[in-house]
């Protein structure tokens, strides 16, 4: 596969690229690329992880390495959302969702952020970095990210991390949320003060609520999110009563999770219908699904089945699995049953 090509599907489903044209010359000079997705294990796993994982799932068909951190300390870093006696549970948890919702083509590297993150040089490595970085640049860089209601301490260690994360993962890319772009931008301009490299920053876009427009999905409100475990039923009642306009792209979560979870999974899409409404219909591209939806030629309640369908058969590996182990998601406790 040609750099043009590469380009192409890493620029697919992005909001930003820091920048793309080191990302181009990347491509180009180098072989063995490596990137890491970090994820800290806070909440229950939903819909909201998919659009970075998605962007992991096209490096690994596209022979770009890619590390996945569970970032354990961060997780308690950020205003205790995980509790220190709870990080290993929860670590565990998030890595076997991870491994069963999507059909990997290579085995993904999984690491957790305590293997390395409480070394000598590290810690050292942090506190260099205090010295340079203002607290109110701190703040800034986490204040997208954390949750900084009575901002502690930790809750400023934490971008200092994440920038040094990069360098001791030993990447060329970063990927992650575009709500993290202020730590992204902290650790291109920081990391070189310890003398270590700038890296490319991958911006994927934050999905919607299920609720709609002026909502957050969020892991305390049940009905913004979808569970990659929750039960059939689950899916077809939230799905039923997603905000879904006729015609209407923007903020729209049930064309989303075709854009961001279907279509980078399956390829294509098939709708079935009445004959009476048209009868069946299968797009080869979401570009295809959008266009046919602006124009009001595909009706809500039609899409929603197909989306049930669709999710309920992706998730069923790790729906099936915590059917299996419901012990784990009872000792995590009631927001995650």
């Amino acid at each position: 596969m040609n750099v043009h090509d590469k380009l192409s599907i890493i620029k697919k489903n992005t909001v930003e690229i820091l920048t793309e044209e080191e990302l181009k010359k990347l491509l180009e000079k180098e072989k063995n690329i490596s990137a890491y997705y970090g994820i800290a294990p806070t909440g229950p796993v939903h819909l909201g992880y998919f659009i970075p994982l998605s962007k992991v799932f096209d490096f690994t068909k596209i022979g770009i390495k890619t590390k996945i951190l569970i970032a354990d300390i961060h997780a308690a870093l950020d205003d205790l959302k995980s509790k220190w006696d709870e990080l290993d549970i929860k670590a565990e948890y998030y890595q076997r969702c991870i491994q069963l919702v999507f059909p990997w083509e290579r085995k993904l590297e999984f690491i957790r952020g305590s293997e390395y993150q409480l070394g000598k040089k590290y810690l050292l490595d942090v506190l260099k970095l205090s010295t340079y970085a203002t607290v109110k640049r701190a703040m800034r860089a986490a204040s997208e990210v954390t949750r900084m209601k009575n901002p502690k301490v930790s809750e400023l260690i934490y971008p200092i991390m994440q920038a040094l994360d990069e360098e001791y993962l030993n990447v060329d890319i970063q990927i992650g949320g575009i709500d993290q772009r202020h730590i992204m931008v902290f650790a291109r301009e920081y990391l070189p003060k310890l003398g270590y490299k700038k890296r490319v920053e991958i911006m994927t876009p934050l999905v919607a609520s299920l609720q709609g427009p002026e909502t957050k999905m969020s892991a305390s409100e049940p009905m913004s999110h979808i569970k990659v475990y929750d039960s059939e039923e689950t899916i077809r009642m939230k799905i039923k009563k997603a905000y879904c306009p006729v015609g209407i792209i923007k903020d729209n979560p049930v064309i989303q999770i075709c854009q961001f979870i279907i279509f980078p999974i399956k390829n294509t899409m098939k709708i079935e219908r009445e004959e009476k409404h048209g009868g069946d219909i299968e797009f080869r591209s979401f570009d295809e699904l959008k266009q046919a939806y602006v124009k009001k030629n595909i009706h809500p309640v039609d899409l929603k089945e197909a989306v049930i369908s669709y999710l309920t058969e992706i998730f069923k590996n790790v729906r099936r699995y915590f059917e299996r182990h419901k012990d784990i998601l009872e000792i995590l406790g009631d927001e995650y049953l």
